[in-house]
């Protein structure tokens, strides 16, 4: 254990059971959650509930928690993972991610003016769920293409060009 960790008591007290630690937690980390969830499975219930379920895990597995990475990357990772299966469940972006990803992404063109965040959220969320996972993934919570790859179970060069595609699909849709 690493008593160093900015996190180390609330941690050891939720680990405890603790309510008010627990909460406390929860707090700390579950809107940064709810919003990466959101992102990804685009309905607010199903991301409410993904929470609900990712800190379940948490708190039942928190003695699993081994301090090689912040806290909230191992909390991050949960609800990744989770949303992740809630959308193979679904199977509403497996068909997405493997057809046509042999063809030759699409190059960039030049960068245009900045856009409102609304105006790119909302094109975000229209994109077809292969596409959106993955560039979810990449551009709004840092992975790179090999860890896409491992996470979704994909090849790296079909993580690749299904984000060079959403991106391509955002420039037409923004235009």
């Amino acid at each position: 254990m690493d008593s160093t960790h900015p996190h180390f008591e609330l941690l050891e007290r939720c680990r405890e059971g603790k309510r008010d630690a627990q909460f406390e937690l929860y707090r700390l980390y579950s809107k940064a959650m709810y919003n990466t969830a959101l992102r990804m499975v685009q309905n607010s219930h199903d991301a409410e509930d993904i929470l609900q379920s990712v800190f379940i895990e948490v708190f039942t597995k928190l003695d699993t928690f081994r301090f090689e990475s912040s806290i909230g990357a191992w909390i991050k990772r949960i609800t990744i993972n989770k949303s992740i299966n809630f959308l193979k469940s679904k199977r509403l972006f497996t068909q997405e991610l493997t057809a046509n990803h042999d063809q030759a992404p699409v190059a960039e063109p030049e960068r245009e003016p900045p856009l409102s965040v609304e105006k790119v959220k909302k094109a975000v969320d229209q994109l077809p769920d292969g596409y959106r996972v993955v560039f979810s993934l990449y551009a709004f919570e840092g992975y790179d293409h090999e860890e896409i790859s491992q996470i979704l179970e994909i090849s790296e060069a079909t993580s690749k060009s299904q984000y060079s595609r959403a991106k391509a699909k955002l420039r037409t849709m923004l235009a």
